[in-house]
């Protein structure tokens, strides 16, 4: 029997979580006894997330209302704002670079603290995404996004996840880094998929508009083909209606101006590759489909408000 095969627009947001590649910037497993509390500085440009495989604790971000974690839950906290993880709320904390660790690789330690009482056992980690379509993707998310997969039956795979991974950071056999470091970015994307599944906020901004038949078409085109002559006129004929029509209701879905929307996308496209260095600017300014690379500076000024040349220099 022949393999089936899904329709090419059967899963727009499975789509989406396609662009999710990580690279992870650190990882670490925590090692808490009550009472303690640990102070995370802001990572700019990174997503955190705090697994905990034994235990619990309380995790605080400015504005938020303290959640609480237990054996099993894990929070996000997607625009690496600082935070704090606790044995209580308000209980006194040390700062990140303050606590004991030991290294055990250039991206994996073991930190422990705390005063004698209960334990809890975290694994949390800071990582970046490579793909320009993450960065709006997470731009779309709230301050924090917490998962209780002891409470919900159909999470019982993440469950079995997590154990593993509690399993792995107890003995970190040969191999045992990878395999946690894997299957935390696993738990990261399926807590994504949980926040799109569940929350209104997932209905707003290009997301959103994604489950639209005939703007999510032309929103996965563009992301397919950054550089294509993209005016109204084509989007509209891409999305079989109106000019007008097309206009208003892509205005109305993702918040702002369909070509307004184009630009900053092909920004986003145009800041990825810069920092990976692999063409020159002029190469890159064709790609995106701008008749100089004097157009397309100037275009990349008014959405970034720096140059291409500052922007590839930052990353070097």
């Amino acid at each position: 029997m022949g393999e089936r095969t899904l329709p090419a627009d059967a899963d727009p947001l499975g789509k989406a979580l396609h662009f999710l590649r990580m690279s992870g910037t650190l990882y670490c497993r925590s090692e808490f006894t009550t009472p303690w509390g640990l102070e995370l500085p802001a990572l700019t440009d990174c997503l955190m997330f705090h697994i905990v495989t034994a235990g619990e604790c309380w995790l605080e971000v400015a504005g938020v209302d303290p959640c609480r974690l237990r054996t099993g839950g894990f929070a996000l906290v997607p625009h690496g704002r600082g935070h704090r993880l606790a044995s209580e709320p308000g209980a006194p904390a040390v700062g990140l670079f303050e606590a004991p660790t030991e290294r055990v690789s250039e991206r994996y330690e073991i930190l422990r603290y705390g005063g004698g009482g209960s334990p809890s056992t975290l694994i949390c980690g800071a990582v970046r995404f490579d793909h320009p379509a993450a960065a709006d993707l997470v731009r779309l998310l709230p301050p924090v996004i917490a998962v209780d997969a002891w409470r919900d039956p159909e999470m019982e795979w993440v469950q079995t996840t997590v154990r593993l991974m509690a399993a792995e950071a107890r003995e970190l056999r040969a191999g045992g880094e990878t395999v946690i470091t894997r299957l935390a970015d696993i738990l990261v994307i399926q807590a994504i998929r949980s926040w799109i599944a569940r929350d209104p906020g997932a209905q707003a901004g290009w997301l959103g508009a994604l489950r639209d038949p005939r703007i999510g078409r032309v929103i996965r085109r563009v992301h397919r083909e950054p550089g294509h002559p993209w005016t109204v006129a084509s989007m509209a004929r891409e999305a079989n209606m109106s000019r007008s029509a097309f206009s208003a209701r892509f205005t109305a879905l993702v918040g702002e101006p369909a070509m307004r929307w184009v630009a900053r996308w092909r920004m986003n496209v145009a800041c990825a590759t810069l920092k990976d260095g692999r063409i020159t600017i002029a190469a890159l300014a064709d790609e995106l489909g701008y008749e100089s690379e004097a157009a397309f500076a100037r275009a990349f000024k008014r959405v970034t408000g720096r140059w291409p040349g500052e922007a590839r220099h930052r990353a070097t």
